[in-house]
């Protein structure tokens, strides 16, 4: 099982930028796809985006494209998410997740799975 650690929430102004880090442990930490989910207070948890184990694919929602970026560093067992022109509506613990089993290709439904960080708080303020 691959260990997930987030960093980089916050407090920002919205139109305001953040880059989320998620740090993953384990010797084949770069073989699995990865995404980012949030969880807004009173709401369910909702995919962000997804990155192929390669990194050469990417899904996004809607609510994100053209806003945020995820990327991947392989040497680095690491994996971003750029976030800029932000909304009070992007408020939420954001969480980084593994795909349940290695070489795959990413999907946006949290089920697939089966490793997940502790979140990081992102707050916009207006």
């Amino acid at each position: 099982q691959v260990q997930l650690i987030e960093s980089g929430g916050g407090l920002v102004q919205a139109g305001g930028s953040l880059r989320l880090s998620c740090a993953a442990s384990g010797r084949t930490a770069s073989s699995y796809a990865m995404g980012w989910f949030r969880q807004a207070p009173g709401k369910e948890r909702e995919f962000v985006a997804a990155i192929s184990w390669r990194g050469g694919i990417t899904y996004y929602a809607d609510s994100v494209k053209g806003r945020f970026t995820i990327s991947r560093d392989n040497a680095k067992n690491t994996v971003y998410l750029q976030m800029s022109s932000l909304k009070p509506e992007d408020t939420a613990v954001y969480y980084c997740a593994a795909h349940l089993r290695e070489y795959t290709m990413p999907t946006y439904y949290s089920t697939d799975f089966g490793s997940w960080g502790q979140g990081t708080q992102v707050t916009v303020s207006s």
